[in-house]
């Protein structure tokens, strides 16, 4: 029988949720944070939260800064922060995020009404989830139009806000109205054809939310959210849709992760170089195809191209932060490689997406042998999760150079619910600077 939302989103207890979920919801929480603070020596990261210190002024202290805003603007400014790093969970129904909308709320209303409590915070975190992934199917479910993340998560952030702030039921219904209303419902694929720091609405997604619920707390009326009801909703509290996030080894869009896969395995299977290697060629679904920059100019269009990560991978291994921004946006091999790449529709991927995300790679190598992949599947999929020590080893991998304490940082993280908030916050509210490799930060 389904549980009654809105004494899911203000009764549901820390016990309460299974210990599966309570794991999993520590290790998207430092997914989260190390995804922050990989994107916090970028660009967009930075205007962003000088926006929100310069306009939204308060005493709410913003991610991975020493300066302030009110709650609305820490909340843009950490979702921002976490999107601009393309390295965070998602949720294959939502083709989304919920988590980057989520996490940096959820941060700066406890700041703001004062709770310290780990445990609390982790059940809100994963309140959030739950309702951010129904509320996307739904969305998904009953509109056209291919919509940012920020657009269903807000009404997720309005729930948990709802909890934090203890605004009574007919509050609640009113903070999520405003939010689904409010919510930036703006055009994922302008954002994949066109590539800028707009990314996939989290910040806005997660300002929309925060505002709703101080709104609601005043009186201001909204319509009944429409997403808060149909059939996904049917499992509320009997299955943890957090268990069904998937995570990313790479900081790129996951519709790009497929192809990486597959030349990552040719390349140790036959061991190869780039430098054995003429020509790739990418068999996949419509949406990666979209992804066609194959010669970025910014770690923005890095991060939406199926074509140069994937030369990358070829190239040097791996794909990391660093192999997506600055230098290595003018690797030559990489845009050799990058610049030949045929990407084709497969008419069994796009059938299967986006639940499942298909791709297969042909290697022409200069000696003229064929190498041809079989169908691979992006890495750590919820059917096929990463272990704890993989999300520690990615948390350490992109945070290590750029946070002096991030090994404190994931105690803190994995110890919330017993030790409290304190040891994180004074962690997370501090600056995030790259070093260059003269030594000096930047």
């Amino acid at each position: 029988m389904m549980t009654d939302l809105i004494s899911f989103i203000h009764q549901t207890k820390w016990a309460d949720i299974p210990q599966p979920a309570q794991r999993r919801a520590k290790l998207a929480m430092l997914d989260l944070i190390g995804t922050g603070i990989g994107g916090a020596p970028t660009r967009l990261s930075q205007i962003i939260r000088d926006h929100a210190n310069e306009e939204f002024g308060g005493t709410v202290p913003m991610l991975f800064d020493h300066r302030c805003a009110s709650a609305a603007g820490a909340a843009l400014a950490g979702g921002m922060t976490i999107d601009a790093l393309d390295g965070h969970d998602g949720f294959n129904p939502a083709k989304g995020h919920i988590g980057a909308c989520v996490l940096p709320a959820l941060l700066a209303m406890a700041y703001e009404t004062g709770c310290t409590d780990g445990a609390e915070i982790l059940t809100a975190l994963t309140v959030g989830y739950e309702v951010g992934s129904r509320l996307a199917i739904t969305l998904h479910d009953t509109t056209p139009d291919y919509h940012t993340s920020g657009a269903w998560a807000a009404v997720a952030v309005a729930a948990v806000g709802a909890r934090l702030y203890r605004l009574d039921a007919v509050q609640t219904g009113h903070a999520m109205g405003i939010a689904e209303y409010h919510g930036p419902r703006s055009q994922m694929m302008r954002c994949i054809d066109h590539p800028t720091m707009l990314k996939d609405g989290a910040g806005w997604g997660s300002m929309a939310g925060v505002s709703a619920v101080k709104l609601a707390a005043k009186g201001f009326s909204g319509a009944p959210a429409l997403t808060q009801s149909g059939p996904a909703w049917d499992d509320l509290g009997q299955v943890w849709r957090i268990m069904e996030q998937y995570f990313k080894p790479y900081p790129v869009c996951r519709w790009a992760q497929a192809p990486i896969e597959a030349v990552l395995n040719l390349r140790a299977q036959n061991n190869l170089t780039s430098l054995d290697v003429a020509k790739i060629s990418i068999s996949t679904f419509h949406e990666s195809i979209r992804l066609a920059t194959n010669h970025p100019k910014t770690t923005e269009e890095a991060q939406y191209s199926t074509s140069f990560p994937t030369a990358v991978a070829m190239v040097r291994g791996t794909v990391g932060p660093m192999d997506i921004a600055d230098e290595a946006l003018n690797d030559p091999e990489i845009l050799r490689l990058s610049k030949t790449m045929e990407l084709s529709e497969d008419a069994s991927a796009n059938a299967a997406f986006p639940l499942r995300r298909y791709a297969k790679v042909q290697l022409t190598l200069k000696s003229g042998q064929i190498c041809e992949s079989a169908r691979f599947e992006p890495r750590w999929d919820h059917t096929n999760p990463p272990s704890a020590a993989d999300i520690i080893a990615k948390f350490t991998d992109w945070t290590a150079d750029l946070h002096p304490q991030a090994h404190d940082i994931q105690t803190a993280v994995m110890g919330l619910d017993t030790t409290g908030l304190a040891p994180l916050a004074t962690l997370i509210y501090q600056p995030i600077k790259r070093a260059t490799k003269s030594g000096k930060s930047r």
